[in-house]
């Protein structure tokens, strides 16, 4: 008869992954992807590193996990402002900002979702969410356009030129520690993102 184990013991395995992704989180903010070893990780952890494979069968399997929870946290938060109630032009400066201000507050990690090197696998899960990011932005001009706010437009190209010009802006100021105007570089992001899809002042 097969083994089967205890809820407990569920729960205290998927407890400890969690832990584990936590950790893992807050290394990669830290170092970036390269130093983020399983050897760090586990030490985060306070766990052997052997440990870690009882949860994720390589680095790379951890690593994509640790992306995914990231980026599906800031992807949640953009759609709802950007899918929320009210004028789609105003919906869209406003996504912008409230995604320039995140990443601005926690740099570490937000450059490591939106340019630092890293192996394939996670290169592949960052294209899939640029996609996502790039749906939410022609959505809403999509809206914007039937409302009469925003000119004919194909959406879906003004998006990803959104998108685009959304993390080039960013990758300089995530990826130095001198100083910078948030405020100035956020104002001016929004500025450019209602330039680009046409937007009246």
């Amino acid at each position: 008869m097969a083994y089967r184990k205890t809820p407990a013991e569920i729960r205290r395995l998927e407890a400890a992954r969690e832990h584990l992704v936590v950790c893992a989180t807050e290394v990669v903010a830290e170092v970036g992807w390269a130093q983020a070893s399983v050897t760090a990780v586990a030490d985060a952890a306070g766990i052997a590193a052997g440990s870690v494979y009882q949860h994720f069968s390589s680095k790379s399997a951890l690593a994509v996990e640790v992306f995914r929870r990231a980026a599906q946290r800031e992807a949640d938060v953009l759609g709802e402002v950007l899918q929320g109630g009210g004028d789609p032009a105003d919906r869209l400066r406003r996504g912008v900002e409230v995604f320039a201000r995140r990443a601005l507050e926690n740099h570490g990690l937000a450059y490591a979702l939106l340019a630092a090197p890293a192996e394939p696998a996670v290169g592949a899960e960052r294209l899939a969410f640029r996609r996502r990011y790039r749906a939410l932005f022609a959505a809403v001009i999509d809206e914007g356009v039937a409302a009469g706010r925003l000119p004919g437009q194909d959406a879906e190209i003004t998006a990803a030129a959104l998108t685009g010009a959304i993390g080039e802006v960013l990758v300089y100021p995530l990826s130095t520690s001198g100083p910078h105007d948030a405020d100035r570089l956020v104002a001016g992001l929004a500025g450019v993102a209602l330039r680009c899809a046409g937007a009246s002042d």
